[in-house]
């Protein structure tokens, strides 16, 4: 699985406070990208199984219960080795078109969610994300 970030929030005050992003596996928030790169990327295994004729997915990176899984993009301040996280983007399994995970799940290949990482106020994205873009890659 590859999540791609774009358009991170570059304002002064997340710059100083030295914001970044990075997946959620377990309690954990690791590959830190900082709100003054270009773009963000995430590459990261996750399984699936059949499970009454529906696919489940799971794996570290994985949170919730069957039919509600999800994966987590944490915002924090990065002081030394420490990650004060103050924010999350919810990114749902659920939002995935059967279609596009079946054939990721079938055919192997990579799925991949696109997604602007600024809402409309200039801030780092939170809450539940519906508007990923999901595809699968050969």
């Amino acid at each position: 699985m590859r999540i791609e970030g774009r358009d991170l929030p570059g304002g002064e005050e997340l710059r100083l406070r030295n914001v970044h992003v990075g997946v959620q596996r377990k309690a954990e928030v690791i590959e830190l990208v900082p709100v003054t790169a270009a773009t963000a990327a995430w590459e990261f295994d996750v399984t699936a199984r059949e499970v009454d004729e529906l696919l489940d997915v799971g794996g570290p990176f994985v949170h919730g219960r069957p039919g509600a899984r999800f994966l987590y993009l944490a915002w924090g301040n990065v002081a030394g080795d420490g990650f004060d996280m103050f924010r999350r983007a919810k990114l749902m399994f659920g939002d995935v078109p059967t279609a596009v995970l079946r054939d990721a799940y079938e055919n192997g290949g990579l799925l991949v969610g696109e997604l602007g990482l600024t809402d409309e106020h200039g801030d780092p994205r939170c809450a539940r994300v519906r508007d990923v873009v999901w595809t699968r890659r050969p």
